[in-house]
């Protein structure tokens, strides 16, 4: 068997941050924004420890919340405006050499100011490194937004301009269409990964041989200024499913669910309401929705209930088409869920909630599992266990059902 090389994620987070005050700990799409780089380590396969290194106790009391290590304080003199990465990674390896006889194989640098990371990143990062033998570190890439041989520096003494850069064949580059110019790229704060070697030996993070991790340009996001924060939450949420997430902690499909509680609107429904002339609301549901609960109950023991805040008699008619129960006009449905799953005598791991809004995210820690139609709300798609692939009143129900009816027949 091959020995699993010993790879720690080191993330710097010092509290002096002047740009944005206490940046490291500040709410980043509703978690602190460390957790994104400690999260992407924690999941990772091939990262075998996780440590912070930080000269501030609340960030270090933060980190310890989210998984990670802080065996040391960072000495204020490592903690400073101008301080470079390479003394603080040094300081982190001599640390624990000397207080642990700890040295890993590879160190994997996450900076909490690019928390927009794909969720195999550090894990390609760590074998492109493995894959290479004489890279000294790989280091996360996109391509250049300016072509560089198109820049130009400006003589002091005479203040003409004088081209950034020249290529052999080209006689002037920066007049040359793009195609024609080699390509270029800017490295990004994602992650390095780096060999013990280059750090202790070449007293360096990058050494003299590098390799790329190409990362797609959607990623990039670095937080220094407050204008940054908003549009990197933004692009976060737009990334839903593709990166790592502290909201999207992911749990397994229960093994034997046996209760399956349902939002109504959303759900049921294309979240549409058509009123007419007189006041008067319908809504539209899907047709096979119908039948899959019919063939739930004929090929399964998973109960079924529809929990919803509509108060209108359109959810009393189609629960009673369908033959599901119902509960109606419900504000708190965490309590209503609670409730439900006492009187049936029903655990947690048993039961499936499935909802669409915002509304219904409290129940997703009473339920073992949430569910959510592909058109759910983005807070919902960010939380939700599993996201479906058909939209509310679209088939996302009818999906749900030949789902749980596969898994109770994979278990005969």
């Amino acid at each position: 068997m091959v020995k699993k090389p010993e790879v720690l994620a080191i993330i710097p987070a010092r509290g002096g941050s002047k740009g944005i005050p206490r940046k490291n700990i500040k709410s980043f799409a509703g978690f602190p924004l460390i957790a994104y780089s400690i999260l992407a380590a924690l999941r990772a396969e091939s990262v075998t420890r996780v440590i912070v290194s930080t000269d501030d106790d609340e960030i270090a009391c933060v980190a310890h919340e989210w998984g990670a290590e802080v065996p040391f304080m960072r000495p204020a003199e490592l903690a400073q405006d101008k301080t470079t990465d390479y003394p603080v990674m040094r300081h982190a390896l001599d640390w624990l050499k000397e207080n642990e006889a700890y040295q890993p194989e590879v160190v994997v640098q996450l900076r909490p100011t690019s928390p927009v990371r794909p969720l195999a990143l550090v894990d390609d990062a760590v074998k492109a490194l493995l894959a290479h033998p004489q890279a000294d570190c790989v280091r996360g890439v996109v391509p250049s937004g300016q072509n560089p041989f198109k820049m130009w520096t400006v003589d002091e003494a005479s203040g003409a301009m004088k081209p950034l850069l020249q290529v052999e064949g080209i006689q002037e580059p920066y007049n040359a269409p793009r195609q024609i110019l080699p390509a270029t790229y800017w490295q990004t704060g994602h992650i390095d990964a780096i060999r013990l070697e280059t750090i202790l030996e070449k007293k360096s993070l990058t050494g003299d041989v590098l390799y790329p991790i190409h990362i797609d340009p959607k990623f990039t996001v670095d937080i220094d200024v407050p204008r940054d924060w908003h549009g990197a939450e933004a692009t976060l949420k737009a990334l839903t499913g593709e990166v790592v997430d502290p909201a999207s902690n992911r749990r397994a499909f229960p093994k034997q669910p046996k209760f399956l509680v349902m939002d109504f609107d959303g759900v049921f429904t294309d979240n549409r309401v058509i009123v007419d002339q007189n006041g008067v609301e319908s809504v539209c549901a899907d047709r096979s929705d119908g039948l899959g609960f019919g063939l739930l109950k004929a090929q399964t023991p998973v109960e079924c209930l529809i929990i919803s805040k509509e108060r209108n008699p359109v959810v009393a008619q189609r629960a009673a088409k369908l033959g599901i129960p119902f509960l109606q006009a419900v504000d708190d449905k965490a309590t209503a869920l609670k409730h439900a799953m006492r009187e049936r005598n029903l655990a947690q791991e048993e039961t499936i909630f499935v909802g669409n809004d915002v509304n219904d995210l409290p129940t997703l820690d009473i339920a073992g599992y949430f569910v959510a139609p592909a058109d759910s709300h983005s807070e919902v798609l960010r939380r939700a266990d599993l996201v479906l692939k058909n939209k509310g009143g679209r088939g996302a129900l009818r999906e749900l059902c030949d789902k749980l009816i596969a898994h109770w027949q994979s278990l005969d």
